[in-house]
Order: structure tokens, then sequence, then C-alpha cells
């Protein structure tokens, strides 16, 4: 995170967040190779100040607005125009627009879960800056101090499982009962401090990432002694915490089977902690998951955690840097889980160099900036019914299969050189297309702003193809936010609507954007609701950190407010038969970065769905959509009667034959799909 000035603090955020240092850009094209020995580990460089950042010994403001310097020559931004751009701010009172979309409820957060302070001299302000390790008598500018301290109590990411909703926090995790989506109740509230807290659920057991110096084995509260003032001279120098054998950094294991009273049953350090982690099922192994984690921050020292080395390659082989870990979890022995592997991602194949892979190009702009290697995954999507994953790691894109999830292995690597860093990634529903996202700023820069090139801080979306990436197009937000919005593309999840991939994707203070990418070289936004700034005169630590379609709603992690549920509703983009098709589909869990393959039930509401989409194409004559409509109305009429769903046999033939010479492949598909659908409807 470049922008908070403090070199212990940057120490500090590092240890915490998805709030990472931003990484460098990269190219849309194989990564390079890179030689064995070499640069200096990304993590110990220090980036270089900015106008008006100060040197964290002062009173000056970080967060302060500071408007986007001008565009690029051949770049576009944001719309000023769009009634997002113009809210008027709050926190809870904020003005609010939203385009195919209903805000159902928001549930506020837990008061154990709210820092409850907005000055930085308040004592709770103190005490939790100290908790986290940093002292009270830590030299930082105020908003700084006020920021930090809001972090502690942030949402961060959720999960499903059936009536149940889990939400991370930087303090714990929050459980809802979610089976009125109009009247979601809170059911459970952990305190566990350790950040980020990101959550993944499978049967009886909850999954905790914790990463922040302050987490405790025994999930305390009170974190550790704050470290002691550095000696005269040393102020800047980069130093690690005090060893502690009550640290946790790892990963945390619960058993739910009570949902209102976890308990933890194992604890899986690793030596970077785990900044989030991915659920892994190997179809042929009914008796493990696996978790694969990944750690972005800081190495531990030995002495805490044996076996932990943060020197580079050419310094130590055994290093922690440039890995990832794989916990085997035995499903029956949950408290006999531990890491199998640490499988190196990065590897150059020809030179056995660790540190193979690189960004691959310069910081948007930034003459001075040299490329870094790229030692870490910030997320890994797998997609086990293609046995491939999408590792976005750092400083590049990757594709790894993972047919024998202990060894993953990486096939494809790219760069790009409009990201700064590569965040998360969604795979469409047939394989053939990823969306990676770039988290430029960290989540704490205002990154969508009218200057903002709408190619940085964006979506990249890719074709796939024996597993092999190829660049298609760009997507962002189309809305500009404001100087004091945190804003840049973050976590999101499919929306199953047949015959469309379309996402439903958070956008931190930038609200919630639906995205259509079937077409990936002219993605478009669909359906979009939006908050104004939390704070018209600071940038606070706020919004969506995630947005994910749920067997029918739409549930958003708002990082300050609380959980927010959502529904569509029917527009130009989107119309209610899609909608109500995309809600046969109900899964009963739901971990997004253990993606699974969505199959539509043979019912007539997803032929609708399909008729909708060939009318809005043209890709069917009016005349014969209104046959096949009025067919299906006769059906849907006599109660599915045989004889009139029988009569719906007669309009394959010719569904086939258009589908043999439809112009586009997505409406070729479409034709197929609604020829199965009136073949043999289900009631």
């Amino acid at each position: 995170m470049k922008q908070v000035p403090s070199i212990a603090l940057r120490l500090l955020i590092a240890a915490t967040l998805s709030f990472c240092g931003v990484v460098r850009a990269r190219a849309q094209e194989p990564a390079p190779p890179k030689p064995a020995a070499g640069a200096q580990d990304p993590a110990k460089q220090e980036p270089p100040k900015k106008a008006g950042e100060g040197d964290g010994d002062g009173e000056g403001n970080p967060f302060a607005p500071k408007p986007a310097p001008p565009l690029p020559p051949g770049m576009t931004g944001s719309d000023a125009n769009d009634p997002r751009a113009k809210l008027t701010p709050g926190l809870f009172d904020a003005g609010e627009t939203a385009l195919g979309m209903k805000h159902l409820q928001l549930i506020k957060k837990p008061d154990a879960f709210q820092l409850g302070a907005s000055d930085a001299d308040d004592p709770k302000v103190q005490k939790t800056i100290a908790q986290l390790g940093i002292g009270v008598g830590a030299k930082m500018p105020k908003p700084l101090q006020l920021v930090i301290a809001q972090l502690a109590f942030a949402n961060s990411d959720l999960a499903f499982q059936g009536s149940h909703l889990f939400q991370g926090n930087f303090y714990g995790v929050n459980i809802f009962d979610i089976s009125n989506p109009a009247n979601v109740t809170p059911l459970t509230s952990m305190v566990c401090p350790g950040g980020q807290g990101d959550v993944s659920v499978y049967k009886n057991l909850l999954f905790m990432s914790v990463e922040m110096a302050n987490g405790r084995v025994d999930c305390g509260a009170q974190g550790f002694p704050p470290e002691p003032p550095p000696p005269a001279g040393e102020e800047k120098k980069r130093r690690l915490p005090a060893a502690q054998k009550d640290r946790f950094r790892g990963v945390r294991i619960f058993d739910i089977s009570d949902i209102k009273n976890p308990k933890q049953v194992a604890a899986v350090q690793t030596c970077r902690g785990s900044h989030t982690h991915t659920l892994v099922q190997d179809p042929n192994d009914k008796n493990n998951v696996y978790i694969y984690v990944s750690g972005t921050s800081f190495v531990r020292q030995a002495e805490e955690l044996p076996g932990c080395s943060g020197e580079m390659p050419d310094k130590d082989a055994n290093t922690a840097l440039f890995r990832i870990e794989v916990i085997q979890v035995p499903v029956a022995a949950p408290q006999n889980a531990k890491i199998v592997s640490s499988p190196r991602l990065f590897i150059d194949p020809r030179t056995g160099a660790l540190n193979g892979l690189n960004n691959g190009g310069r910081m948007h702009g930034k003459e001075d900036d040299k490329s870094e290697d790229t030692d870490q995954c910030h997320d890994i999507t797998v997609y086990s019914a293609i046995g491939l994953a999408a590792g976005a790691c750092s400083g590049n894109g990757l594709i790894i299969d993972v047919k024998d999830p202990v060894h993953p292995k990486r096939v494809d690597a790219v760069n790009d050189p409009n990201y700064a860093y590569w965040h998360s990634a969604s795979f469409s529903n047939d394989g053939s297309k990823v969306v990676f996202t770039d988290e430029w700023g960290g989540g704490l820069g205002a990154r969508c702003r009218q200057n903002d090139p709408n190619k940085w801080g964006a979506d990249a979306i890719f074709r796939l193809k024996d597993a092999k990436l190829t660049f298609a197009g760009y997507y962002k937000l189309p809305a500009a936010q404001g100087d004091t919005e945190n804003c840049v593309a973050h976590n999101g999840s499919l929306v199953p609507v047949p015959g469309r991939d379309i996402e439903v994707q958070g956008w931190y203070q930038g609200g919630i954007s639906v995205v259509d990418f079937t077409d990936p070289e002219h993605p478009f936004e669909i359906a979009y609701f939006d908050r104004g700034p939390i704070d018209p005169k600071m940038l606070v630590l706020g919004g969506m950190w995630s947005a994910y379609w749920y067997n029918g709603n739409i549930y958003g992690s708002e990082i300050a407010r609380g959980l927010d549920v959502f529904e569509l509703t029917p527009t130009k983009f989107l119309t209610q038969n899609e909608i109500d098709a995309a809600k046969t589909v109900q899964v009963s869990e739901l971990n997004v970065q253990n993606q699974q393959k969505i199959e539509w039930p043979a019912k007539l509401v997803v032929a609708k769905a399909y008729l909708d989409q060939l009318a809005r194409s043209q890709a069917l004559p009016a005349d014969r959509i209104a046959a096949i409509q009025k067919g299906i109305a006769d059906a849907e009429a006599a109660k599915m009667n045989k004889g009139k769903v029988s009569k719906l046999k007669k309009f394959v033939p010719e569904l086939e034959k258009a589908a043999a010479t439809a112009k586009a492949p997505a409406d070729a598909a479409r034709l197929l799909a609604l020829s199965k659908v009136l073949a043999a409807p289900a009631k």
C-alpha cells in the first residue's frame, strides 16, 4: 500500500491487508524468463514517496483528497455525468442510486466488530493500535492512526452453506441466517482477531485465513505487547515483530456442527500467514479436502516458526518466498490437518530459478520503476470440473493444472503493462474465458476518478483454449467516483443466467457492478448499485469487498457498514425470464474461489430466457420466437399437460438447423440449448 508513509506501517500493512504494496506492471504476453540471480525482495523495496505523502513523523494527512493527474495520451477515463458520480456523502445516510438492482436490507456490524470511534485521539483508537503491535507512541499522522484502527474491524470475504452466510472480518467471523433474504438475521459472532479473516466452508468445517501479527493461537483479542521504540537513528530500519510463541499466522479450522458455537479444532501455521486461501476438492479423494494458502506478507523468523526463511533464492533454496502452501485436511479428523506440499508455481522450467516470473513492465507511467519478481499469489480460483485453476499472482496471471491437487503445476503465465497487482480471477462457466482483476492502489486508493485510465484498476478478460490465455478486452466501472472513495476492481462471482457470461463484482466504494462478458472483446455493464462517499474530506476505508450471487440473491460484504442484500430487477439489458432462470440454479455450498460447474434444469423458464436472448440478438425471426413462446404458454397454462408439452418437440428440428447457420457462436449455443429443453422439458 504505497500511500502509507511510515516504513514501520508498510511492514504492518504488508502483514495484514489485501492492500499489499502495489507490485509493478505487466504485459499481455507470455511472461518473460527471469534469471535466477537477481532482484531484491519486493517486500523489502521501499516505494518512492509521493508529493504530500510525508515521511510518517508529521501531522500530514495521507488520505486527504488528491485529484487524479491528467490522463496519459491515448487513454480514456470514467464518466463524470453518470448519476453515481454525484451522490451525497455519509456513512449510513449517503445518497444511493441503482439500475437493475433492488436493495433489500443492510445488516449493520455487531457492536463488537466496530471501532466505535471517529477521532484519532479516542482511547479506543490508541488501544487498537497498541493491540496491533504498533504502540501508542508510534509517530504517524492522526488520520493514518484512525484508518489503521478501522482496519482492525474491516469486513472481508463471504462463504455460504445452506441457509447460512459466513462473513469474514479482520476481527473474527459473523454468521447469518439467510433463509429469508429480505429479513436476514445474525446467528453467531465469533471474536478471533488476526486479519484478514477470509472464510470458506465444507460440511461441518469452517476455514479462516490469518495473516496479521496480532493473531493468537487461542483467538485472544489482547494481541501482543507493543514493540519497543527503535534505537535512535534506526527509526526507518525495517524490523520484524519480536518472536512470540503464542502468535498464529496461517489457517484456522473450526467445527461448526453447532452453528451457534464454533469450536477451533486445528490451526495450521505457515511462514507468511494466510492472506487468502482456496478450498479444493479432489473428485477422486472423498476423505480429504485441500487448502491452497496464499501468503502475501513478510516471512516470520525461524525463532517463531522453525524452517521459515525470507531470503532470496540465490541465498536460500528453501526460502518461504516464491511458493504457496497446500494443506491436507482429513474430513473425519481435521485436527490432523498439515502442510503436504509447497509448490513453486513461479519456477523457470529451463533454469530451475524459483523466481522465474516477473511483471514484465512499468508501473503506470513511472519511468524509474523496475520490474519485480512475482513471489506470491493473491487469489487462486480452482475449477475442478476442467482440472484447472486461475492464479492472480501479483505480477502475473497464471493457469495451473490442478488434476493432482497436492502438486499443482503452472501451464501458462501472462502479464500486462496496464496491471498493477493481479488480485483475483473467475472462469466463465464453460471454461473458455477468465476474468482477472487488478487491485491498483491496493484497495486504499481512489482509482475510479474521472482521469484514472479505464485500463488501470480494471478487469482483464482472456480467452482460454488448450490451457493457454489470449487477451480479449478490459472492463472497468464506467462511472467516475470521488477523490475520497477507495475504488478498484475487487471480488465477484458468476450470475447463473443461461446463455450468457455475467459477473457481479464489488468495487469498494464504487459499489457493485454487474457485467456481461459473453463477448469478451466487448464487455458491458447491465446493472449497478452505489452509495456516495463515506467522507467527503478524507479517504475512509469502506465499500464492497465482495459481491456474490447465491441461490437467487446478491450479497455484498460492506467493509465499514455490514452486510447488504440485493435482488436483480428487469431492465432492457436483463429480462425477468433471465432472472427467474438464474434462480433455478440452487447449490448447497458456495466458496467462490472453488468454482462449481453450473447446470440448469430443463425448465420452461430457462427456455423463455433463451428466447429473450435470441430476440435481443435477432438470431431467430420474430414470428418463430412468437410461435415458440405461444407453445410454451399453452403448455404452462395446461399445467404441463403431456399433449401440450409434446407439441414443443416440433420446434426442435428448425432450432437445430438455425444453430448450424447462426452467425454468432453464443447464439448457436443458445439455439441448441433451447432445443434440448423443448425436447424434454421438466415439470
